[in-house]
C-alpha cells in the first residue's frame, strides 16, 4: 500500500526528520502538538498540526484517543510515532491498525515481548543469545527486592521492566542506601513507565556498551546495518555515540551482530529495531531490544550511506527491505554528541528558558528541534540539537567534532557543550579506554569549564565590539573632543581604573568582571583596563556586517561577531564565545538570608516534601524531591536552622526560582 498522508505522532527534532524524509519521498506529512508546543519548529516546519492536548505529555503525546483522532480527521495512510511517547506502546499500535491505518513499527505482539524486558530477557535465552546472570523476572515487593540484592551481593543494578533511554535503573553499591535505592526505582518506574516491576542483575562494572542496528520485513528477512558504541553514558543515559565499534575484534562483533539478526528472525521481526548488548572483554551480554528508531540512528545513515526512515517507509508499505546482507558495508567512522539544554553545575538538571541565543556550526550534519526565540520547557526532554560528524577515520572525526563544538553559542539556558567538548578531547575515550561507568567516576575533571589560550584578549575584544557597536548608531557622540574621542577627559585627574567607558562582562559560566574601555587617538582604537589594572590595546574595525578585524600589536584576527539578545556573541579561533555585558548595578551583591530561603532550581513538579514544619536540619539536607523532563532531583538546605513556611505540597508545580520553604536561623 503506498501511503500518502503520514501523521508523525512526535515532536522536536525526529519529527522534522522523518518530515523531510516523508517529503522527499512524495508523502505529505502532518504532524502532532501540544498546547505547549503551539508555536514550536516541528509544527513550523511540517506546516499542518493538530493540537491533542495540554503542555503535559500524559495530556497530549501519550494520549492514544487524541492520536488516533488526530490522524483520522487529516485523512493519514499511516502513523510514524518516532522514538519515546507512544513508540513502544503495544496498546497504540492496536488502536492504529484497528482503525485501518498502518503502524510504522514493529507488530503489537513484538512490541510487547520486547517492551517488558523481562519478557526480552526471556526470548533472547530462547534464541540461544548470551543474558547477564540475575534473579529471574520481574519484582516489585520492596522486602523482596532487598532480601533478593543482599543475597546476590552488591553491586546489582535494579532496572525498570518497562524503561528505555537509561531511565528507570538504579545502581545498588551500598548498603546503608539500600533501601532508598529501591524505593526511588520503584517509584521512578511506576511514574514513568506506569509499572513498579524491577528486574534485578549482575553488575558488570567496566563494560561497553555496543548495540546493533536491524531491520526487518515482518516475513522472517531480518538484516543487520552494523554496530554503533554507545560507551559514553552519564547515568546510563547516552552522551556520545559513534559507529562502528572502535578498537574491537571484528569477528567479536559478527558475532554479536549475527545474534542480533538471530533474535529479530525468531519474530518475524518488522521494522526498525537496536538489540543492545554489554561487553566485558570477550563476552558479550544481551541487554534489551528498542524496537523503534533510535535517537543516534543518523551515524549508521553515515557509514552505511542509507536513510533508515526511508527504508523504515518502504518496510510499511509492503516493499520488503529492498537489499541483503552482502549489500551492505562500512564507510569511514561517524561520531554524534547530544547537545543538552542542562546545567552540568547542578549535576545536569533541566535547564528551561528561552533561546535567546542559538548559533550551530557549518559543515556538519545537524539534526535540531529547535531554532533561536524557541523555549525550552519543563514538559519534554531538553535537548536542543544533535551534532554529528563523518570522516575517514576516528581520529578525524573526534577533531571536527570538537572543533565544531568550539563554535556552538547557546545563550538563554545552561548546557552542557563545554562538557562535551572535554569529552571529544579526553585522551582516554580517544584511546577508547572507558566503560559504561567511566563518566561518572570523572565528573568533576569533565565539568571544569575548559580554558582559553587567551582569555583576556577575547574579554577585552568583546568590551570593545559592545562600545564600538553601541556607539555607530548615536547620532549625539558625548566621547566625542573635535575630530577625536576620548574617554579620559572623564577621569582626569583621577585613577586610570574609573577612566572610561564601564562595561561589566559575565562569560558563559557565570563569572564577571568590570572593564574601563577608552579610545585613543586613532581611529577605532581603544584601550582596555581591567580589574587588575592590565592594559591592552585594540584596534577593532567592522570590515562588513557583522565581520570584524581586530589587531593587537603586530597580531591580526577576523572574526564574526554581533551584539544581539543583549549578548556579545563573537565566533574566534578558540571557538565561538558568548559574552553578557550590563550595567556595574546588576551585579551588587544579594541579601545574604538568601541563602535561607530554599528555591527550586527549576520548572517542575514537587515529588515528596521530605521535612515537616519546625523540623531541625542541617546544611545539605534534602528538603524536597522534584521531577522537571523525567528527571528527580533533591533541592537541599543551603545552611543549617528550622524548617519554616514550608509553601507546597506533594504534587504541586513550582516555577523555576520559587521559594518552597524557608530555613531559619537556629536561636543562639
Amino acid at each position: 500500500m503506498k501511503i500518502k498522508t503520514l501523521l508523525i505522532a512526535n515532536r522536536g527534532e525526529i519529527a522534522c526528520r522523518i518530515a523531510r524524509t516523508a517529503r522527499a519521498s512524495g508523502i505529505t506529512p502532518v504532524g502532532v502538538h501540544s498546547e505547549a508546543d503551539a508555536n514550536a519548529l516541528h509544527v513550523r516546519e511540517i506546516g499542518h498540526s493538530v493540537c491533542v492536548g495540554a503542555g503535559p505529555a500524559s495530556e497530549s503525546y501519550l494520549k492514544i484517543d487524541a492520536v488516533i483522532a488526530a490522524a483520522q480527521s487529516v485523512g493519514a495512510d499511516a502513523i510514524h510515532p518516532g522514538y519515546g511517547f507512544l513508540a513502544e506502546n503495544p496498546d497504540f499500535a492496536r488502536a492504529v491498525e484497528a482503525a485501518g491505518m498502518i503502524f510504522m513499527g514493529p507488530t503489537p505482539q513484538t512490541l510487547e515481548r520486547f517492551g517488558d524486558k523481562a519478557s526480552a530477557k526471556e526470548a533472547a535465552v530462547a534464541a540461544g543469545v548470551p543474558v547477564i546472570s540475575g534473579a529471574e523476572g520481574a519484582r516489585s515487593d520492596p522486602r523482596q527486592i532487598a532480601a533478593e540484592v543482599r543475597e546476590m551481593g552488591l553491586p546489582v543494578l535494579l532496572k525498570a521492566v518497562g524503561g528505555g533511554g537509561g531511565r528507570g535503573q538504579r545502581l545498588v553499591t551500598d548498603e546503608a542506601t539500600l533501601v532508598e535505592d529501591i524505593e526511588g526505582a520503584l517509584r521512578e518506574a511506576k511514574s514513568t513507565f506506569g509499572s513498579e516491576g524491577l528486574l534485578l542483575e549482575r553488575f558488570l562494572p567496566e563494560a561497553r556498551h555496543v548495540e546493533v542496528q536491524i531491520a526487518g520485513d515482518g516475513k522472517g528477512h531480518v538484516v543487520h546495518l552494523f554496530e554503533r558504541d554507545c560507551t559514553l553514558q552519564r547515568r546510563h543515559q547516552k552522551v556520545i555515540e559513534e559507529a562502528p565499534a572502535w578498537g574491537l575484534p571484528r569477528t567479536l562483533l559478527d558475532d554479536i551482530a549475527h545474534d542480533a539478526v538471530r533474535l529479530g528472525e525468531t519474530l518475524d521481526y518488522r521494522g526498525l529495531g537496536t538489540v543492545e548488548f554489554l561487553v566485558a572483554g570477550e563476552e558479550y551480554f544481551f541487554l534489551e531490544v528498542n524496537p523503534r528508531i533510535q535517537v543516534e540512528h543518523p551515524v549508521t545513515e553515515a557509514i552505511t550511506g542509507l536513510d533508515l526512515v526511508a527504508l523504515h517507509l518502504r518496510i510499511a508499505e509492503g516493499a520488503g527491505l529492498g537489499l541483503v546482507q552482502d549489500d551492505l558495508a562500512i564507510s569511514g567512522h561517524a561520531v554524534e554528541a547530544r547537545l543538552y539544554a542542562e546545567d552540568p553545575a547542578m549535576q545536569f538538571a533541566p535547564s528551561t528558558g528561552t533561546l535567546t541565543t542559538l548559533s550551530l556550526p557549518d559543515g556538519l550534519r545537524i539534526d535540531s528541534g529547535v531554532e533561536e526565540g524557541d523555549a525550552v520547557t519543563p514538559f519534554y526532554d531538553p535537548m536542543i540539537a544533535k551534532l554529528i560528524v563523518h570522516a575517514p577515520d576516528r581520529e578525524t572525526a573526534l577533531a571536527r567534532l570538537a572543533t565544531a563544538l568550539d563554535h556552538v553559542a547557546v545563550e538563554g539556558v545552561q548546557t552542557n557543550r563545554a562538557f562535551l567538548t572535554a569529552l571529544a578531547r579526553d585522551p582516554e575515550f580517544e584511546q577508547m579506554q572507558v566503560h559504561t561507568r567511566w563518566i561518572d567516576g570523572r565528573l568533576d575533571e569533565l565539568t571544569q569549564a575548559g580554558s582559553l589560550a587567551r582569555p583576556e584578549l577575547w574579554k577585552a575584544a568583546a568590551a570593545v565590539l559592545f562600545v564600538a557597536t553601541s556607539r555607530r548608531d548615536l547620532c549625539a557622540d558625548p566621547w566625542t573632543n573635535r575630530d577625536s574621542f576620548t574617554g579620559w577627559r572623564l577621569g582626569l585627574g583621577g585613577d586610570a581604573i574609573e577612566a572610561g567607558q564601564r562595561v561589566t562582562l559575565t562569560d558563559s559560566g557565570g563569572a564577571s568582571e568590570e572593564l574601563r574601555v577608552g579610545p585613543v587617538k586613532h581611529k577605532d582604537r581603544y584601550t582596555v583596563l581591567s580589574e587588575t589594572g592590565d592594559a591592552a590595546t585594540l584596534t577593532a574595525r567592522e570590515i562588513k556586517p557583522g565581520r570584524w578585524r581586530l589587531s593587537e600589536g603586530d597580531t591580526v584576527h577576523h572574526i564574526n561577531a554581533r551584539l544581539h539578545a543583549g549578548v556579545i556573541e563573537m565566533d574566534t579561533p578558540e571557538g565561538r564565545l558568548v559574552f553578557r555585558p550590563a550595567a556595574p548595578l546588576d551585579f551588587a551583591g544579594g541579601d545574604v538570608a538568601a541563602d535561607r530561603a530554599v528555591a527550586s532550581p527549576l520548572t517542575g513538579m514537587i515529588v515528596e516534601i521530605k521535612v515537616a514544619e519546625g523540623q531541625t536540619v542541617a546544611e545539605g539536607d534534602v528538603i524536597a524531591i522534584m521531577e522537571s523532563m523525567k528527571l528527580e532531583i533533591s533541592i537541599r538546605a543551603a545552611a543549617a536552622g528550622i524548617a519554616s513556611n514550608i509553601s507546597v505540597s506533594n504534587g504541586d508545580m513550582v516555577d523555576r526560582g520559587q521559594v518552597i520553604a524557608e530555613i531559619l536561623a537556629p536561636e543562639e
